[in-house]
């Protein structure tokens, strides 16, 4: 097994393996031409889970210093739902972003006396003001960034501030009701104010905060992340293969591509799968079925086993699923599977399909017409077929373990 592998399952992308996006990338990069002029922009990056959104965000950063010399600040808010956290991460990587910049002293001052080096060598800074400032800064950010674009507009022509991740904090309604203040009290109050904020979220937060504050979503400019091409994988799959001097074989990459689906998370669970267990760098058609069925095991731990057999009760319902994942197609029509359903199984199959698409295993498939669903991506219907015919490997049988 090797330890080394240029996949990174979980995380961003690395920069030198991001591929595609070129019609987003080039659509966000003509939005920020107005806070290069002096306004403010705001941008809503939407897409689903492991589409690829963080991934796009991080290589944004790149074009927005070189083409239009913005400082980008980019905060990971995964877990924050409270307006006083979020912006203590901010300023705390506006912080960190400057440090690396022979102009800290700058903006250093205006932090005062709540900055902490966290690390050994002292290149990590915390900022940790108490909560009556925190609150003073909720209701004066503007304030607050306007004076650091003031102190850097001779570095940089203003700031490129991604908020990631705000599914928490987009829960009630006191996020949106801010956010809007906060756009409208910098529009009133300066003249000048050379900012992008990028915030990133699921559709169904971008729905949320328009139920919370209809008028908000008029300030964003939707851009929207899908799942990338086939020749957009295939070109993901050759670049990494290649930093490890691994060959892939037409057949294999084929396979590759057809289970990816287009949704980087899956990408990097096969390849990385796929590499681990791969002992003479030619990657051939049965490597990459034994990496997929290892990929598929990995993606259902961490998602199927905890959000699906665990919440499934009925007896039913696990025979209906079983019986989906014997057929071996990522899609069906409603009519054709209640022709494989004994009497029981028919009685509560509307209640079945109801569940899994409110737990996201299916969704409709429109493209085949009414009554037709597909799996949400191609290893959820490996993993069911594999569970379907008792083909887990002994590991991934085991019960679930509470949190």
């Amino acid at each position: 097994m090797r330890e080394y592998t240029p996949f990174t399952p979980g995380q961003r992308v690395p920069l030198d393996l991001f591929v595609g996006r070129a019609n987003t990338i080039e659509k966000i990069m003509d939005y920020i031409k107005r806070p290069a002029a002096g306004g403010q922009e705001h941008i809503f990056l939407s897409g689903e889970r492991g589409i690829g959104k963080t991934s796009l965000a991080q290589y944004l950063t790149g074009p927005v210093q070189r083409e239009a010399n913005l400082l980008p600040v980019h905060v990971n808010l995964g877990g924050v739902t409270s307006l006083e956290e979020m912006l203590r991460r901010v300023f705390e990587e506006v912080l960190n972003v400057a440090n690396a910049r022979p102009w800290f002293d700058k903006v250093r001052d205006l932090f005062g006396k709540y900055v902490d080096h966290v690390d050994v060598f002292g290149v990590k800074l915390a900022f940790n003001p108490p909560g009556e400032s925190l609150g003073h800064l909720v209701s004066h950010f503007h304030e607050a960034l306007y004076n650091i674009m003031e102190r850097i507009k001779d570095e940089s022509e203003g700031l490129f501030i991604v908020l990631d991740d705000i599914n928490g904090l987009a829960k009630d309604d006191r996020f949106a009701n801010w956010y809007k203040g906060f756009v409208e009290s910098a529009s009133m109050r300066y003249e000048r104010f050379p900012v992008v904020f990028v915030l990133v979220g699921l559709p169904k937060i971008r729905s949320a905060l328009n139920e919370h504050q209809p008028s908000l979503m008029r300030v964003f400019r939707v851009a929207e992340v899908s799942k990338l091409s086939d020749a957009e994988v295939e070109r993901f799959f050759e670049k990494a293969f290649a930093k490890v001097e691994c060959t892939v074989e037409p057949e294999a990459m084929e396979r590759m591509v057809s289970l990816s689906g287009g949704f980087p998370i899956l990408m990097q669970e096969i390849g990385d799968a796929i590499y681990r267990t791969d002992s003479d760098h030619t990657i051939n058609e049965d490597d990459a079925l034994a990496g997929c069925n290892e990929a598929a095991v990995a993606i259902g731990e961490k998602h199927l086993e905890q959000k699906v057999y665990r919440a499934i009760q009925s007896e039913g319902y696990m025979s209906i699923l079983r019986k989906m994942g014997r057929k071996g197609s990522i899609w069906f029509r409603k009519k054709d599977m209640l022709l494989e359903l004994g009497d029981s199984e028919k009685r509560v199959f509307d209640n079945f399909l109801t569940k899994m698409k409110r737990l996201g295993v299916i969704i409709p498939f429109r493209e085949m017409g009414s009554g037709c669903y597909k799996f949400a991506n191609p290893l959820y219907m490996l993993y069911v077929m594999l569970e379907s015919k008792g083909t887990l490997p002994k590991m991934s049988r085991k019960p679930p373990q509470d949190k």
